[in-house]
């Protein structure tokens, strides 16, 4: 049976692979259905569409959207969304106007440590409006102060760490609603990442599905079996759609590959047609 990614980022927000590149990819490694979800940016879609109909990939038009719960943050996916929605960009827009405003904030902290690097370079190793935090770890691993990615976010970049400053972020309930405007399915994301579990997940999810979510990504490149078996009875007990991706980003992330994470992730393409039944319903 073919397998499916649904959590896939590309050049075009803080991936290292261009949407062909990630369709060759996908193509390599039997998937057959995927969806592009860069974050805060749909503008990396006409390229995936373009590939993913050269190859025979359907490929499913998604974003993923920051939003912030309390002092952390949420990720919604959002599938089947109208990327030519006009009011869905101008929010999309908004969001990565506010990595613009945060990210010079973050490169002056790094400074202040005494590590030197500009904005300016960090903006054109992106390439792209969709400037973010894995930009600026990429740029401290060419200049040598990281060695690693996550060494990057664990010393300087992540919540907590000496240059981090936050974000102006929606509510989860105003990016699902953006997502529904343009007739797509919110879908949380990796769940364990949520700092809540139990209970405790379980009275979040409810107040979230209140709010228009419609799905939980259960399957994921770093989720543990039991982390898996736990989300999907979550997903059965409030009636939620269950999703799977890989999350790739190639350098930022290198040991998660397209359709199989870290090897053993397998997202069957039997969860594909209850998504398609909910986005036929808008």
């Amino acid at each position: 049976m073919s397998r499916i990614d649904l959590h896939l980022h590309t050049t075009y927000s803080d991936g290292s692979r261009s949407p062909a590149d990630v369709l060759a990819l996908a193509k390599a490694a039997g998937v057959s259905a995927l969806a592009i979800t860069d974050h805060d940016t749909v503008d990396g879609l006409p390229d995936a569409l373009e590939a993913g109909a050269r190859l025979g990939i359907e490929v499913i038009p998604g974003t993923e959207i920051s939003s912030r719960h309390g002092e952390s943050e949420l990720h919604i996916l959002g599938y089947f969304l109208d990327c030519h929605d006009p009011e869905l960009r101008h929010r999309l827009g908004q969001l990565r106007a506010s990595r613009h405003r945060r990210n010079p904030r973050i490169i002056e902290k790094l400074n202040e440590l005494g590590l030197a690097l500009t904005y300016e370079e960090v903006k054109a190793l992106a390439g792209t409006d969709s400037v973010g935090r894995p930009h600026i770890a990429r740029v401290l691993m060419e200049r040598g102060y990281v060695t690693s990615a996550k060494e990057a976010f664990d010393r300087y970049l992540a919540e907590g760490a000496a240059a981090y400053v936050p974000r102006e972020l929606p509510e989860p309930a105003e990016a699902m609603a953006w997502i529904r405007a343009a007739r797509g399915i919110p879908v949380l994301a990796h769940p364990s990442w949520v700092k809540a579990n139990g209970a405790g997940l379980l009275k979040l999810c409810e107040k979230l599905k209140a709010e228009g979510l419609a799905g939980i990504e259960v399957h994921y490149s770093t989720h543990k079996p039991q982390q898996t078996a736990e989300y999907l009875n979550l997903a059965r007990r409030l009636d939620l759609l269950v999703t799977g991706g890989s999350d790739f980003h190639g350098l930022t992330k290198p040991d998660i590959e397209v359709g199989v994470g870290r090897g053993n992730l397998k997202v069957s393409e039997k969860l594909l047609e209850p998504l398609k039944k909910a986005a036929a319903l808008h």
